[in-house]
């Protein structure tokens, strides 16, 4: 089987690393870490630009890409420069506009296509445990369209979306599989409350509060009641985004940690000569390859029709991108040694986001259970 990628996704990989190492480096990331937004918009504008968001949809949605290797192509390229980009919440909102959207609402596609518009999904809540079938918010249909109270936790980039993909209840108990409805909601409805905060990992979230929001009638996202397939849809491609992204900061925090292993000396011999090292070294060099064949396998799974290879293949990525994400986040850290844990040196910062990267969509418990559910 040929594991390469064609010369077109080849060539967006080469520009995208160019790009990102160029103008959106680890000094470009420490310089927005002490900004309150989150993110570079021109910086992102530009990476848009030169092809990043557009690779995340078909060319019936205004892209050129969509397929899962694209989508992998994307994210590990800003998984391996660290960049600071909204390009996840936008995948997860544009997703779901691109599976249930009517005409007009893909038309909101184009703005996140070009990078003059950012979106979110908020979709957690509080105790949900990463269960998409988990939805307390209340949707309630009036004469004039729709009212939504309830609240939403820990939105990716969520005080700074132009707006939002929010699911709600319109019928059912908590947990049921129907009853929940997508709506976009624009950042500055009234009766929204948005409450950012950064993240340890240099990111920014959000916590959103919805009063009696009102919304029109068009604002309903595919059918009523149906949501749960498009959510599905959308959180399958985020699981696959992180799973790239996390593939490509192992390998940065790899290569850092063998030229460390090569360089610092101790006894008058470099360090990387001692036997115990190397172990742990050849350790961690055969689970990171066993990331890239999960991530591969996903990548490829991502447009089956059949739902239960296809989820499976999903969890079973993010399961084992979790536990090796955070095996190789301690491993370096600690054949760094004390200096492993300084802010001034990009591999913590790499650690950080490995295992950030565990906790979002579900952390490797919660998909190894899922996988186990499914089957």
């Amino acid at each position: 089987m040929n594991f390469q990628h064609t010369e077109d996704r080849r060539m967006l990989a080469d520009t995208l690393g160019r790009f990102i190492s160029e103008q959106m480096g680890f000094e470009a990331r420490m310089a927005t870490v002490k900004k309150s937004n989150g993110f570079d918009r021109l910086a992102w504008q530009q990476l848009c630009e030169v092809g990043a968001a557009g690779a995340l949809f078909s060319e019936a949605n205004g892209g050129y890409g969509g397929q899962g290797f694209d989508i992998a192509v994307v994210f590990e390229a800003i998984g391996h420069g660290l960049a600071l980009t909204p390009a996840l919440p936008v995948l997860l909102a544009g997703s779901a506009v691109a599976h249930a959207g009517n005409a007009e609402q893909k038309s909101l596609l184009n703005g996140l296509i070009d990078g003059s518009q950012v979106a979110t999904l908020a979709h957690e809540e509080p105790g949900a445990f990463h269960d998409p079938k988990h939805v307390t918010t209340q949707a309630e249909r009036n004469a004039d369209g729709w009212l939504l109270q309830g609240r939403k936790t820990a939105v990716p980039l969520g005080d700074q979306a132009d707006w939002l993909v929010v699911s709600a209840r319109v019928s059912g108990e908590v947990t049921d599989a129907d009853g929940i409805a997508l709506f976009i909601v624009p950042a500055d409805a009234a009766g929204l409350s948005l409450r950012g905060y950064p993240t340890i990992d240099g990111g920014r979230a959000a916590e959103v509060q919805l009063h009696q929001v009102k919304l029109p009638a068009n604002a309903l996202l595919g059918t009523e009641g149906q949501g749960l397939a498009t959510l599905e849809h959308a959180i399958g491609r985020g699981l696959l985004a992180l799973c790239a992204e996390s593939l490509g900061a192992m390998e940065v925090a790899k290569q850092a940690t063998i030229d460390y292993l090569q360089t610092r000396k101790q006894f008058g011999v470099p360090i990387g000569s001692f036997q115990a090292l190397q172990h742990r070294m050849a350790t961690l060099l055969l689970e990171i390859e066993q990331a890239r064949s999960a991530v591969i396998n996903a990548a490829a799974a991502l447009e089956s029709p059949d739902r239960i290879t296809r989820e499976r293949a999903l969890s079973a990525a993010k399961y084992s991108i979790g536990r090796i994400g955070t095996l190789v986040a301690e491993e370096c850290i600690q054949l760094h040694g004390g200096i492993g844990m300084t802010w001034e040196l990009p591999l913590s910062h790499y650690a950080k986001r490995l295992v950030m990267i565990d906790h979002e969509l579900g952390d490797e418990d919660h998909h190894l259970a899922r996988y186990i559910a499914l089957g």
